[in-house]
């Protein structure tokens, strides 16, 4: 009979497999679905019996808390930079020592793509993932390991080897999740990255792992060591070794006999760098014996044994024609530079973002002048700054009513977007109709991506009222909708009729007004139209709600296309009127509480719950208003706050003993 601990190993081996094949080979044998399912199920056994927990684990892969900052520590052996080759006759002159240092023998090089990203370091204790550190200065580096983890391409316990040991490669970022990441920071309101490999060096530093984790980075691995010394004698063995562990390495490589294969391979890949998935700008080259590596030796700064032959700089200078403004999905305004055409790393560009008015201005770009345009991949062109002011400049001014449907743009004070904030504006209606639907707002279930998709573009949806007079027959008209299907979604659509009014609030999609903040004003008003009708001193009276917030709640209801959308919703029987639950009046009644760091019994979420249960509140900042802060293991910067505005902290036992004062 299999015993519960081989059951969850076994269980941790199909989701590691599974796990390699789709991050490593690209080769998944099942679906999403069924791999969530999997891991739904590990996790499950481990909550219940959390004894057989282990830190490799497919379900350790993010860490709980975040960091106050990153320890340095030093590299096993130095990770030197390398010399660069710029063009075929500092490559043949590199050819030329190798050949003069080695005396006439025979050598081979390993050509591999150079990756534009940042260099780390992942030490393996017995076949474990134990600690990796970024480059940092080639000495020492930066423990970045809870991010690490978190990148599905590096496996936490590795396939045929259980050993100690080290591999180095490189973090990147493909374009495709760069593209991702930009327009989410841009609907955000905050900087762009500028390149993939700033996306990758940002995302492995933040100090919250859940956020790597999100950025969808990729590690592909290019040297294995022990001890600082490589362990197999050709290069080429190495990488193949690599790849028979479990590691991602670069499937674009060639062992060459000569500099006349190497430059082949530079030049072939110089002419399709455009094809792949990533950003490259260069080939690494290196002669493929380690005993010839060694009696080669390094320089100061770099190995004598290897170089990067970089490709041609992918930019060329043009003329700004014009500057207009392109709106995203969440209603944000983005200027485009309309350009004279131009030929940049064999593609004609005739467009490239300028991200937002913040970005113009540092650039002091203008109509009529010349730029230096800069291509990374497939991504949109983007100015790198301006050459030459033209004779006819016109300067851009950001509009004041949206292109697409006429609402009001808004540019919140503090954030670098801006946006029209009518909420049935063609060009956000997709995201405003997900966004309603979604759980924890009006909870539709059913309602994702594809079925929304079909709903705006065959024009069934033009407002997310519109939600409220769809027929199972129309939906059944739909791809993919079958009767049953057709009638459920109806179904759960008229549950959301029930929804209360702090959900509904939420729902409106109105800036920065979300879950929490919703929930005051619907206690602080207990009326949709008091909360439309307030001024902005009297909207900062709800809790948590100052200037900005209300500043924004004004601006969304003085938009007319607002107030009609609420009229239609109105129209449709949702609850507008909210009855606030009746305080309770105990021992923490009229006290807010801040927790941070891990208590020692308590969950964050039972804290809350307790206190709440005891009259108190709980809030998300440390502020004068703070009655206490609760700090646990590892807080962090809120109980530095507390101590700066003299606010009295408690651990978890000092909290208990308020709370039994409750009878």
């Amino acid at each position: 009979m299999t015993s519960l601990s081989q059951k969850v190993e076994k269980l941790r081996d199909e989701l590691r497999r599974h796990e390699h094949l789709y991050y490593v080979l690209d080769a998944p044998e099942i679906s999403d679905a069924e791999f969530d399912a999997k891991m739904r199920d590990l996790k499950r056994l481990e909550e219940l019996h959390p004894e057989l927990v282990t830190p490799d684990s497919p379900t350790q892969r993010v860490g709980g808390k975040p960091r106050e900052g990153f320890v340095r520590a030093p590299h096993s052996s130095p990770m030197l930079s390398l010399d660069n080759a710029m063009g075929e006759g500092e490559l043949r002159d590199f050819d030329r020592r190798v050949q003069g240092l080695l005396k006439g023998e025979k050598f081979r090089y390993v050509a591999e793509l150079k990756l534009d990203g940042l260099s780390m370091a992942v030490h393996y204790q017995h076949g474990t993932l134990a600690r990796a550190l970024t480059r940092g200065d080639g000495v020492v580096g930066e423990d970045v390991t809870e991010n690490a983890r978190t990148i599905r391409s590096i496996p936490l316990h590795t396939l045929k080897r259980s050993g100690n040991f080290e591999v180095r490669g490189e973090v990147v970022l493909t374009t495709k999740a760069f593209e991702k990441l930009n327009t989410e920071c841009a609907a955000a309101g905050l900087r762009t990255f500028a390149n993939p490999r700033n996306a990758a060096a940002g995302s492995l530093r933040v100090l919250d792992p859940s956020i790597t984790a999100s950025r969808q980075l990729d590690y592909f691995t290019y040297f294995l060591i022990e001890n600082g010394d490589p362990v197999r004698a050709t290069q080429w063995e190495a990488l193949e070794t690599l790849k028979e562990m479990g590691f991602k390495v670069s499937l674009n490589r060639k062992l060459c006999a000569d500099i006349e294969e190497l430059l082949a391979f530079c030049n072939h890949w110089e002419e399709r760098r455009e094809s792949l998935p990533f950003e490259i700008d260069g080939v690494v080259a290196k002669v493929d014996s380690v005993e010839q590596q060694n009696r080669l030796g390094w320089t100061a700064k770099a190995p004598r044994w290897a170089i990067a032959y970089k490709f041609a700089a992918r930019q060329a200078e043009t003329v700004v024609e014009d500057i207009t403004v392109n709106v995203g999905r969440t209603g944000v305004l983005t200027p485009t530079a309309v350009l004279k055409p131009v030929n940049v790393g064999g593609v004609t560009v005739s467009r490239a973002t300028l991200h937002n008015e913040d970005e113009i201005e540092r650039l002091g770009v203008q109509s009529g002048d010349t730029v230096l345009l800069e291509r990374a991949g497939d991504v949109i062109p983007h100015v790198v700054r301006v050459v030459k002011q033209g004779e006819h400049r016109r300067k851009f001014h950001m509009p004041r009513h949206c292109p697409i449907c006429g609402g009001e743009v808004v540019r919140v004070e503090g954030e670098a977007a801006s946006r029209c904030i009518n909420t049935n504006c063609p060009a956000r209606l997709k995201e405003s109709v997900l966004h309603f639907a979604a759980r924890g707002v009006m909870d539709i279930d059913g309602l994702g991506d594809a079925l929304v998709n079909q709903l705006v573009d065959q024009g069934l949806v033009r407002s997310v009222a519109d939600l409220y007079r769809l027929t199972a027959e129309q939906l059944m008209e739909l791809e993919r909708m079958g009767k049953k299907s057709a009638e459920k979604l109806i179904a759960n659509i008229n549950a959301s009729r029930r929804q209360p009014l702090p959900r509904i609030l939420n729902a409106l999609g109105i800036p920065f007004v979300g879950e929490r903040t919703a929930q005051f004003l619907a206690e602080a008003f207990g009326d949709f139209d008091k909360i439309a009708a307030a001024s902005e001193e009297e909207l900062q009276k709800a809790e948590e709600v100052g200037p900005k917030v209300a500043r924004s709640i004004k601006r969304f209801f003085h938009e007319q296309r607002n107030r009609d959308l609420v009229e239609r919703l109105r129209s449709e029987d949702l609850p507008f009127h909210y009855q606030a639950a009746r305080k309770h009046t105990g021992a923490l009644a009229g006290l807010t509480f801040v927790l941070t760091g891990t208590l020692p019994s308590l969950t964050r979420e039972e804290a809350k719950e307790r206190i709440e249960k005891a009259g108190g509140k709980v809030a998300g900042s440390v502020s004068r208003k703070t009655s206490y802060v609760v700090a646990g293991e590892e807080a962090g910067s809120k109980l530095n706050k507390a101590k700066e505005l003299g606010i009295e902290v408690l651990d978890e036992r000092g909290l208990v003993a308020m709370m039994k004062e409750d009878r």
